[in-house]
């Protein structure tokens, strides 16, 4: 059975979440056997890099046990804590970070109780065996992580692993968060109905298809009638404090989850705290900082990380410097002026993937064909002017390599918004210059979310979001998203 709902034509299933035929039981099970399987092999390796396989190696210290019988506790434990941590929730499955934040809690907290028994217990277990498993282990687990999350982002793109949701509040703010909804698929949530106040209606055609169940008044029922899964709260201008505590008093019981979304939007979970005020809780968002330590701490890596990758790289790179010159005349590398952090211009470098007389064919090209939806960036899937050697470039994004001397310059980033052109700031307002309070970088959100293929709209949202709400362990996740970006050359051209 399918519903409506789905974007780029892709029918969503109405198969539940929750239940015992539901797909969170199964999918669950299967990181169970997942986790169980790494661990055990992690555990077997360790005790065996450590001590070969002699299962009865004892361990130093009074009454010491023999270490399978200590590989075999890590392991329980190990597993346990994945549990204890919540690393398989459905609700963290698919987006965001928290399931690997998780999944590293349990690593450390696996090391921390052995420590700890080890220093009550005068156990001297060899440090060597415990560092060599938790890292590894917890490292083999992100992997077979991401691989399952893959899994599911392809299920989530055709329409299956999804959560049926029934959307209540006023009308234009259930119309945003159903098209966020809707973009975002891979968050794993399915409209299958709206609540309005009485007497609206949604008027935008994107919207058409979208059933209106019922009123305010009766959200809590038609979840029920509709078996829906959450109800998501929208916003409270059409509805009272005390209607809001009621509807959650109507679901008790039900089974139906109450989600309710803030009216601040784009701000990141850190920079977020929440503090009761007479049962009412109050959310307390910092004011984003562009100067500090962390900043300090980004140039570091950025500069440390860029000086590495291009000793790795020099003779690739000279490869792909012989291939440019013999097979097009012009330069191999292309400078272009580039508008940096606080609005100061530098010159970006890239491989040249272009025949030299690009931009004055640019105009030309401009007319013929926009990009649909975009006047400020333009972009063409088969753009003319594209050496033979360029295109496979771009495909994997080679050309951008040379970006590394301008992160080590400092005008760049390994991370961050994309650098813009002057013409394009030209016709920026206050708000979207504020894509510029951070340096631009090689990769960023835009990048792993569909680089060419977004819109304007759409890329500026993520330029402004990265630059409010970066951290370093966002930026690890961003560079870990861009390897299999390039790889699958996905938005690419």
């Amino acid at each position: 059975m399918t519903v409506k709902g789905g974007s780029a034509g892709v029918r969503a299933s109405a198969q539940r979440m929750y239940g015992s035929r539901g797909w969170a039981r199964k999918y669950e099970s299967r990181l169970f056997a997942s986790d169980v399987t790494v661990v055990t092999l992690t555990m077997i390796l360790a005790h065996a890099a450590r001590f070969g396989w002699d299962p009865f190696a004892p361990v130093a210290g009074a009454q010491g046990k023999h270490y399978w019988q200590v590989t075999v506790a890590i392991a329980v434990l190990w597993v346990l804590n994945l549990g204890w941590t919540r690393s398989r929730d459905p609700m963290i499955l698919g987006h965001g970070p928290q399931e690997f934040q998780r999944v590293v809690l349990a690593g450390w907290r696996v090391f921390a109780i052995v420590a700890v028994i080890g220093f009550l217990t005068q156990w001297d277990v060899s440090r060597g065996y415990l560092l060599f498993a938790i890292p590894l282990g917890t490292l083999a687990l992100l992997v077979y992580r991401a691989a399952w999350r893959q899994f599911i982002h392809a299920q989530r793109d055709n329409g299956e692993l999804l959560a049926q949701v029934i959307v209540v509040g006023p009308t234009i703010t259930s119309g945003q968060m159903i098209r966020r909804i809707r973009r975002s698929r891979r968050a794993g949530y399915n409209v299958i109905g709206a609540c309005l106040p009485a007497g609206h209606e949604f008027r935008d055609e994107d919207l058409a298809d979208v059933p209106l169940l019922g009123s305010l008044d009766d959200a809590a029922q038609v979840a029920i009638d509709h078996q829906a899964e959450f109800v998501l709260l929208s916003g409270t201008d059409a509805m009272s404090l005390k209607e809001s505590r009621e509807l959650g008093w109507a679901l008790e019981g039900t089974g139906i989850g109450l989600i309710v979304a803030p009216a601040m939007v784009d701000v990141a979970g850190p920079r977020v705290s929440m503090s009761p005020v007479e049962g009412l809780p109050l959310l307390h968002v910092d004011i984003p900082k562009f100067e500090g330590g962390q900043y300090y701490a980004k140039e570091i890596a950025d500069k440390v990380t860029a000086g590495a990758l291009l000793l790795l790289g020099a003779i690739p790179m000279l490869i792909v410097a012989a291939l440019i010159k013999l097979t097009s005349p012009g330069p191999v590398f292309f400078r272009q002026e580039r508008i940096g952090r606080n609005l100061e211009p530098f010159a970006m470098l890239k491989f040249r993937s272009m025949y030299v007389d690009a931009e004055e064919r640019l105009i030309a090209l401009r007319e013929k064909e926009r990009t649909e939806g975009n006047e400020v960036l333009f972009k063409m899937k088969d753009d003319p002017r594209v050496t033979s050697v360029g295109r496979v470039l771009r495909r994997f994004s080679i050309d951008e390599i040379p970006q590394l001397l301008n992160v080590l310059k400092g005008d760049m980033s390994l991370v961050g918004p994309r650098p813009p052109l002057r013409r394009e700031v030209e016709q920026w307002d206050e708000r979207i210059a504020r894509r510029q309070l951070v340096k631009p970088g090689i990769t960023g959100l835009w990048q792993v979310s569909g680089r060419s293929d977004l819109s304007w709209d759409e890329s500026v949202r993520l330029d402004l979001y990265y630059t409010e709400n970066w951290s370093l362990a966002g930026d690890l996740i961003i560079i870990l998203r861009t390897v299999g970006a390039v790889l699958a050359g996905r938005g690419a051209y």
